[in-house]
């Protein structure tokens, strides 16, 4: 926003920025809020909790071994070569970091509900803020995967130094759909039943339980217009050194994050001014 003196009487008017370059340069001025609200939620997010971090570690393992159960010992779906829990949670930890940062990032307007009446700030903070703390969650996680790795005397491949790379696209694509996301819901309520919902579907048609390699040929294309399909075959590239990547599916699947983050930001940033009268 632009500040301008007035008349006697007023000191301000605050008006909003019109151009990208007025923007950034508003989310940078306001990086010490950010980092603020950042830790707030990585203190808070666990605060009252029996066991604390631990849950972190408690749901991706209890969802591995669930996977490995159906879909390794049930189903016996192939495991490509490696140990069919390191196969399910080099997947889950992918996937749970994106919908716990997607979960989150979609609750945060309504969460911030106090802020966003009371004081003027970039709303785009929020939602950005609160996936730092899944990114500490997701750091957790990954030692137990090492640790797994120990177990079954796995040794990574050296590709494991590109994780990042896969990494980006998840953060995006959790951005974009929460900037969709949390706008919406601060309108139509609606979307906090929604979004878990979608993302417990989404769940079941990613490959999380079992390697794509088991999708058909002619329909893996298509099934790369999920996004985290390629982030999940990346991670699984990166970790286990047994697959070959699907290089048109991991394109594809960059392409649709990157079109959800930019359109998330421009539909927020359309809607951000009357994102007050719906608080």
């Amino acid at each position: 926003m632009t500040e301008k003196p007035v008349d006697e009487g007023f000191d301000l008017i605050i008006e909003p920025r019109r151009t990208t370059a007025d923007f950034i340069r508003e989310l940078i001025h306001y990086r010490e809020l950010f980092f603020f609200l950042a830790w707030r939620d990585i203190i808070v997010r666990y605060k009252q909790t029996a066991v604390g971090v631990l849950w972190s570690v408690i749901r991706p393992l209890l969802s591995m071994v669930i996977f490995t159960l159906v879909f390794g010992r049930v189903a016996r779906l192939p495991n490509d070569g490696v140990p069919y829990p390191i196969l399910v949670y080099s997947a889950m930890l992918p996937w749970q970091y994106f919908s716990s940062a997607l979960g989150t990032s979609a609750n945060s307007l309504i969460n911030g509900a106090p802020l966003v009446s009371k004081i003027y700030f970039p709303r785009l903070i929020l939602p950005t803020s609160s996936i730092l703390a899944n990114v500490v969650d997701f750091l957790i996680s990954f030692v137990l995967l090492c640790l797994l790795m120990l177990l079954y005397r796995f040794m990574p491949s050296s590709r494991i130094v590109m994780l990042p790379v896969f990494f980006l696209p998840a953060t995006l694509t959790a951005l974009g759909f929460g900037y969709w996301f949390s706008a919406l819901g601060v309108k139509y309520h609606d979307f906090q039943f929604i979004v878990p919902f979608m993302l417990q579907l989404g769940l079941f048609i990613s490959p999380v339980g079992f390697s794509s390699s088991v999708i058909p040929e002619r329909l893996r294309l298509l099934y790369s217009l999920n996004p985290m399909v390629g982030v999940i075959d990346g991670f699984r590239w990166c970790i286990q050194g047994t697959i070959e990547l699907y290089l048109p599916g991991v394109f594809f699947s960059a392409v649709i994050s990157l079109l959800v983050f930019f359109s998330g930001i421009a539909f927020f940033r359309r809607i951000e001014r009357s994102l007050a009268d719906f608080i």
